[in-house]
């Protein structure tokens, strides 16, 4: 014959079903988060590979240029993938003449993704 308290023993209440339901929710949240927090950095390494190759074209095409290059800013247009990028080419002086600064900064859709700095000789 079965007593009282070994009905009670067969199974888990409904409190401690809920409270398991919870703690699983929660974590499986915190999972979720940390799996979209990894997929967005992979596509902000992916847009800064791409900006660094449209900085290393645009600059290049300086270095490749027959003149020094001139003062001043221009802005070059930059597909790379799917991606419509623009590449934003600052030239200043140095206190040294034959050496120019130029600074190319990389937008996508208006917002930047890379600066890169560097010297260009005129020889």
């Amino acid at each position: 014959m079965k007593t009282a308290a070994s009905r009670h023993s067969l199974g888990f209440t409904l409190i401690e079903v809920l409270v398991a339901l919870g703690i699983l929710a929660i974590s499986l949240m915190a999972g979720l988060r940390a799996a979209a927090s990894m997929t967005s950095n992979a596509e902000r390494q992916w847009q800064v590979l791409l900006a660094q190759t449209c900085a290393d074209n645009a600059m290049s095409q300086l270095r490749l240029s027959a003149q020094f290059a001139n003062l001043g800013e221009q802005r070059v247009a930059c597909v790379q993938g799917s991606l419509d990028m623009s590449v934003v080419l600052t030239v200043a002086p140095t206190p040294n003449a034959a050496f120019r600064r130029v600074d190319a900064q990389v937008f996508n859709a208006n917002t930047p993704v890379l600066r890169l700095t560097t010297l260009l000789g005129r020889y």
